[in-house]
């Protein structure tokens, strides 16, 4: 049984809107792949919503949907994520604005804890939940490329991770060998970057979609498994730290807002509804006709679900009365 969820508050709801479907006893999500949207459009996936089980967690949850843990935290405020409880309709949050920029190789957007892929050879796009650096250890935003590959890759952890380890009475060896207790898990993707930042899996499935990593990027083991296959040497990779997404699907205007990642002072809402705002305005230079719904803005840019959400329509669309709404 599939329902439509309502977009912009006031808004007609039409067939591209967000729709959730409930979902009984679904199969794990292996890989999230889409076909890639037409020309002009930037939208993927479709949200679900499901009843939540007795011995369902966030985690548990993610890993079976192929999300990290903060996006599903984000995406469902005010439910507890370690008992959400039978019953509680949960939100999965498997719909998203593609990155800006070209649509090659991979795509690393840091403030959403997520990697999209695009191969060569398929009009796809694959996507898949990260775990990032940790404060101090931030991973880098960068152009680069895929500089080499290595399945069962031995760990050699550097003598500062070393030095920290020792510093918290857990010394660790100079090379941890491949196995159930290595880090890097079955496969790594080496960057061509000063500092030994890869790609890889990881032995602690509950880092991924976390800030828990020393500056490299993790993926679930089905999910670098899948990745490492696909991927060559040479494959451009583009690391971002946006945690605003504007895009389009069949005229409508989306925002997918994330928690901002990486500020030295804490920005305060005006602050960051005015740079969601500023970007809104270059996203829509183009399309003259649409009407904004800068209420819409502001709540989505305060709410940081990372679930996208209408806040703007053709003129055509919109009833100009409603709301705080204004031709662009």
């Amino acid at each position: 049984m599939c329902n439509s969820v309502a977009g912009m508050s006031g808004w007609p709801v039409r067939a591209a809107a967000l729709s959730a479907c409930l979902l009984l006893g679904a199969a794990p999500v292996m890989a999230l792949e889409f076909p890639l949207p037409s020309p002009g459009d930037d939208l993927v996936g479709t949200a679900q919503v499901i009843d939540a089980s007795y011995e369902d967690t966030f985690a548990s949850l993610g890993e079976k949907y192929d999300l990290g843990y903060t996006e599903m935290v984000a995406a469902n405020p005010g439910i507890d994520p370690w008992l959400p409880g039978v019953g509680t309709k949960v939100l999965i949050p498997t719909r998203f604005v593609l990155p800006p920029g070209p649509r090659e190789g991979i795509v690393i957007n840091l403030a959403e804890y997520r990697l999209y892929f695009y191969p060569k050879d398929r009009p796809v796009v694959d996507t898949y939940p990260l775990g990032i650096g940790r404060e101090g250890w931030e991973s880098p935003v960068s152009v680069t490329r895929i500089a080499g590959k290595e399945a069962n890759p031995a760990w050699y952890p550097p003598a500062s991770i070393r030095a920290e380890h020792a510093a918290s009475g857990d010394p660790l060896p100079t090379v941890v060998p491949p196995g159930p207790d290595n880090p890097l898990g079955p496969f790594k993707l080496q960057l061509g970057l000063s500092g030994g930042y890869l790609i890889h899996g990881s032995n602690k499935r509950f880092g991924i979609g976390n800030q828990v990593s020393h500056g490299c990027l993790r993926l679930y083991n089905n999910d670098i498994t899948r990745l490492f296959s696909q991927v060559s040497v040479g494959t451009p990779v583009r690391i971002i730290n946006e945690p605003y997404k504007f895009g389009f699907s069949q005229d409508l205007l989306y925002l997918e807002a994330h928690k901002p990642l990486g500020r030295a002072n804490d920005p305060s809402p005006l602050e960051l509804q005015n740079e969601a705002v500023n970007k809104l305005m270059k996203r829509t230079d183009q399309h003259p006709s649409l009407y904004v719904n800068l209420e819409e803005v502001r709540r989505i840019v305060n709410a940081e679900t990372g679930v996208p959400a209408e806040v703007a329509q053709p003129t055509e669309y919109v009833n100009t009365q409603a709301g705080d709404v204004y031709p662009h």
